[in-house]
């Protein structure tokens, strides 16, 4: 299995100008690699990890436990972050962290069923106590719902192709079935010029997990949730989820151009910033390519 290596460590540990007695939130936990580097920064000051993956926070704990006893590790879905947080008595805090990549430690797992390279179960829940699975979409949902779901999600080519496809073929249960009805249905030139499966797979995880709806909820109650001068950082490696980021994120700031003929000063309410891996890093490690950082302070 492969060691999953923390994308933009040294610029998130940066970005978040860790206080060593403030409270900070790292959403997507994993397999802790940034986590641990954030705790190690705090003496008086609390970690608070989210993770649905129950694998991941049993590994984590183990790893975070060696540091300090300043964490507290949380199983759940981060669209519940505010909910969760005033479980514990918490309703503000210094800095907030998302990776949304998906771990090298699930891609590898045969069992979980991400990997289109591996043969396996149309599986793709990152959190096990979810319901549905890949091979439920694929074998229950609408024509018409899948092709939205491989357009909407990942810009799939020839989505209604391939939807169609999926429908007459049923049942489908294993990702080398999937893969090969793949190869049957595209035009060998699509084939050969990017695996189709990669994108389809992409597509089908993203639904299973509904990331995009849970990483809307997330982000309408960053305002709320951060202190005055506090940091939110999100590491992005989907072009789609790095428009929601975007695009939240741009709003935050928005003054209606009208104001800006009248008398008045108007302050900024947040301040962004941008961060791409060196050139280093995208050369060591793969999944750094294609990663963006975006940070967001909140000023007032």
């Amino acid at each position: 299995m492969n060691k999953h290596i923390p994308v933009l460590l040294n610029e998130v540990i940066e970005s978040l100008d860790i206080k060593t007695d403030g409270i900070y939130v790292d959403l997507t936990l994993g397999r802790a690699g940034h986590s641990q580097e954030i705790l190690k920064r705090l003496t008086q000051g609390k970690l608070i990890c989210f993770d649905k993956d129950i694998e991941a926070i049993k590994e984590s704990d183990e790893k975070l436990a060696k540091i300090s006893s300043n964490y507290i590790l949380i199983k759940s879905d981060f669209r519940y972050v505010s909910k969760e947080l005033k479980k514990i008595g918490i309703e503000h805090v210094d800095g907030i962290l998302a990776d949304l990549g998906v771990s090298s430690p699930q891609l590898d797992d045969i069992k979980r069923g991400f990997s289109y390279s591996q043969n396996s179960e149309l599986d793709m829940r990152m959190d096990l106590d979810n319901p549905l699975m890949a091979k439920d979409i694929v074998n229950n949902f609408e024509e018409e719902e899948i092709a939205k779901i491989l357009y909407e999600n990942a810009d799939v080519k020839l989505a209604k192709l391939i939807a169609k496809a999926i429908v007459s073929n049923r049942p489908i249960n294993t990702s080398f079935e999937l893969n090969e009805l793949l190869k049957k249905v595209l035009p060998a030139k699509i084939v050969r010029e990017k695996n189709p499966s990669k994108a389809v797979f992409q597509a089908l995880r993203i639904a299973v997990n509904d990331e995009f709806g849970s990483l809307k909820e997330l982000l309408e109650q960053i305002p709320s949730l951060l202190n005055k001068n506090g940091k939110c950082a999100f590491i992005t490696f989907h072009s789609k989820e790095d428009a929601i980021v975007k695009q939240y994120f741009q709003k935050l700031n928005y003054h209606d151009p009208k104001l800006n003929k009248l008398p008045v000063q108007i302050d900024k309410d947040w301040k962004q910033k941008i961060i791409f891996p060196q050139e280093s890093e995208a050369e060591e490690n793969r999944r750094a390519r294609s990663a963006k950082l975006r940070v967001i302070t909140k000023l007032n």
